[in-house]
């Protein structure tokens, strides 16, 4: 067993090949009089505190079928969800630390799914922290009063401990790289542009994930009042707060439901664009303005920034869930892409550049297109010195049809191409040697802020490709561009 102290109390973990410590409280359980108020610090502690498995986890649904195996989460019980992991490879030293936001639409997930385990990024060196923070309803829903945004002033949190803790753990609190992945790459998007974060990181690497997810005011009002008619309560924090969490947790998703379904402006503002009901919210003092307009005022213009994408984001959403094989004629995928920006000109580009692709193959390449590759790109230019990068290798699970998917990367950059619960998702012998070319990368941007590529810029807009083979490119014209 390790013994490591922080600032609150001393905690217990595991001494195996590396370090680790889970489930450390770094601010108090969000229930009672905390519920919907900005994190406060947890109650300190003398003995040493057991940190030798994953804490609790926020509340969220569990998903079944085809979905929730490729997409696993684990749910652990308990309102002292609040806390982080740290898995680092000795207790003394300054190593780079990287501090890891996880994805799930702002309405599930946690840092204590296994693909997420830092065994492997300690052992190259650095000392790494996945962290939960508050989801759904408690994390992002606003009427305009109160305090908005606290999922993200959890995860502030989660960085001033780190700042003020980490290096009792063997870290450099002035090497810090945060990353992230879908809503976790939005997070680490819009934490560049909120003064309350400033100072916190000096690198970013944002995965499927850029600025462009954030609402207005107004929007997260029209999503707490329809939250609240599906409850059948009043529209305040305190009346939802009444509500079984059971209940406000179907309610939620029974919201995903319908903004997917019928993505409509009028009836959901921002919302129909962003398709996550509950997201950062645009308040004017915490977020003063949208990420991308901020950064490129020059916000977090001294934090180095990785973006990129992969290259078949849309295709889990679409061939899991049968949505590709029902888009079955020109019309439905038009209208579809329609949906996404896209004027009909783009559509026929879309349809001429792939002969022989089905219409949910088009509706998938203009999906992955409009909703994270062009956001990237346009990060990339806001944010002077980029680098990019596109992850291209294609799936063999789902009879082929998978392909360069959502969430595909996350085991490559982990180095976790060994644990089980990747297998739905990546298939039979995935390529070790890309999981190292990957994880090195990662790595060296995180020890120091520069890839082994130039950067992006207008002009030369350079991308690397990780694939089998991986390449480096130059492409001046990157075709038809959602809005």
């Amino acid at each position: 067993m390790a013994l490591a102290g922080t600032q609150y109390g001393p905690v217990r973990g595991t001494d195996a090949d590396v370090l680790s410590f889970k489930g450390i409280p770094y601010a108090a359980p969000p229930v009672g009089p905390n519920r919907f108020q900005p994190p406060r610090p947890p109650e300190p502690w003398t003995s040493p505190r057991d940190s030798r498995g994953y804490g609790a986890t926020a509340p969220q649904t569990r998903i079944e079928g085809v979905m929730g195996q490729l997409i696993p989460r684990t749910i652990i019980p308990g309102d002292d969800y609040l806390n982080l992991n740290v898995w680092t490879p000795g207790l003394t030293g300054r190593a780079p630390v990287m501090v890891f936001i996880h994805g799930g639409s702002f309405t599930s997930g946690s840092g204590a799914l296994s693909v997420y385990d830092g065994t492997r990024f300690a052992r190259d060196g650095v000392v790494l922290v996945t962290i939960n923070y508050r989801l759904g309803a408690d994390g992002f829903l606003w009427f305009g009063d109160g305090t908005p945004n606290l999922g993200l002033l959890d995860q502030i949190a989660a960085l001033t401990w780190v700042r003020d803790n980490i290096d009792g753990f063997g870290g450099d609190p002035g090497n810090v790289t945060i990353f992230g992945e879908s809503a976790g790459a939005m997070s680490v998007c819009t934490l560049l542009a909120m003064p309350a974060a400033e100072g916190l990181f000096h690198r970013a690497i944002a995965q499927s994930g850029a600025g462009h997810n954030t609402i207005s005011p107004e929007s997260a009002r029209l999503v707490g009042t329809r939250l609240a008619a599906a409850l059948g309560t009043a529209p305040t924090r305190e009346a939802i707060a009444d509500v079984p969490v059971p209940q406000l947790l179907a309610a939620q998703d029974m919201l995903s439901q319908q903004v997917s379904a019928k993505p409509r402006a009028k009836r959901w503002g921002d919302v129909a664009r962003t398709l996550l009901p509950f997201s950062p919210v645009v308040d004017g003092d915490l977020l003063p303005g949208a990420p991308l307009d901020r950064i490129r005022a020059g916000a977090a213009a001294d934090v180095d920034l990785l973006i990129g994408t992969n290259s078949e984001e849309a295709r889990l959403f679409l061939v899991p869930t049968g949505v590709a094989a029902r888009m079955n004629t020109p019309l439905l995928y038009a209208a579809a892409a329609l949906r996404f920006g896209l004027p009909v000109s783009g559509v026929r580009r879309y349809r001429a550049n792939r002969p022989g692709a089905t219409a949910g193959d088009v509706l998938a390449a203009v999906m992955t297109d409009s909703y994270y590759r062009i956001p990237a790109i346009r990060l990339a230019e806001a944010h002077r010195g980029t680098y990019m990068y596109e992850f291209g290798w294609r799936s063999p699970a789902c009879d082929g049809t998978l392909g360069a998917c959502h969430a595909l990367e996350l085991a490559f950059v982990f180095n976790n191409l060994d644990d089980p619960s990747t297998a739905p998702m990546l298939g039979p012998a995935p390529p070790q040697h890309l999981a190292d070319l990957v994880h090195r990368t990662w790595l060296n941007f995180a020890t120091t802020g520069t890839p082994d590529w130039p950067p992006y810029t207008p002009e030369q807009p350079t991308t690397r490709h990780f694939n089998t083979p991986s390449t480096t490119t130059t492409n001046t014209n990157p075709g038809p561009t959602p809005h």
